[in-house]
């Protein structure tokens, strides 16, 4: 897909987006061999062939990074040994991507999906604390001592879980909706948790990863995340450090 051509230079590692118009004015870059000057210049990396000062640009491969809303019974791996369908068959992109964590097979809501490392590192891993909340369907009515265990934390297998932000939002008496924001990933955690303190899980929907929230994504529906939903989540797992504003990260339409 044809982008504007500072900024294939500046993900390309030559310069920041406005340096690189910079040079763009100066007629210090060519597109296949003919010097350009426009700053309005689109370019394919797969098939233009760029240079700055003479020297040949290498084009870096295109960061790609999607919402899914992901249904229940699909498993998010790229492939599973008992042959339950895979999140990855509800994606088109040209670019190999994979999801950012997981939710396990009876579990829906919002995935991420990305070929950019550095990103899912950032936004899954505990130590980077982006919260993740979830909407759970449980079996009985809470009371308030349960809640402030989980609130607390309490002992799991791996050991003690972090405090966690537990609401109650509806309740019938025979079921009830809880808000539950983690900041961990243990396997299954929110699920165990609750069964922990006598509430059985029935359901449960991943709503929000950090700021982004899963909003009115159809089930099944994948969408891409917009430039500044992607440095967004970018400042708030760490990867760009606060103060810096960085260039809108490049990202791509299927």
């Amino acid at each position: 897909m044809p982008e504007r051509l500072q900024k294939v230079l500046a993900r390309a590692g030559v310069a920041s987006r406005r340096t690189a118009e910079r040079l763009i004015r100066e007629g210090r870059v060519a597109v296949n061999g003919q010097v350009v000057r426009d700053l309005g210049i689109r370019v394919d990396p797969a098939r233009d062939s760029l240079a700055v000062d003479g020297r040949p640009v290498a084009a870096a491969p295109k960061f790609v990074y999607l919402a899914l809303h992901k249904p229940r019974g699909y498993v998010s791996t790229a492939r599973d040994e008992r042959g339950r369908p895979t999140v990855l068959t509800l994606v088109r992109s040209a670019e190999r991507v994979y999801p950012v964590g997981r939710l396990d097979a009876d579990s829906e809501g919002l995935l991420l999906l990305t070929n950019d490392g550095a990103f899912a590192l950032h936004l899954a891993h505990p130590r980077y604390g982006v919260p993740k909340e979830y909407h759970v369907l449980v079996r009985g009515r809470p009371d308030e001592g349960a809640l402030e265990r989980l609130r607390r934390g309490l002992v799991l297998e791996e050991g003690r879980t972090a405090p966690a932000r537990v609401a109650l939002l509806s309740s019938d008496g025979e079921r009830s909706w809880l808000r539950v924001v983690l900041k961990q990933g243990w396997k299954r955690q929110v699920r165990r948790m609750l069964a922990a303190v006598g509430c059985p899980v029935e359901r449960l929907i991943r709503t929000r990863v950090g700021s982004l929230a899963l909003g009115t994504l159809p089930v099944g529906a994948v969408r891409h995340l917009t430039e500044s939903e992607v440095r967004r989540l970018q400042h708030e797992s760490g990867l760009l450090p606060a103060g810096v504003r960085g260039d809108a990260p490049p990202h791509h339409r299927d």
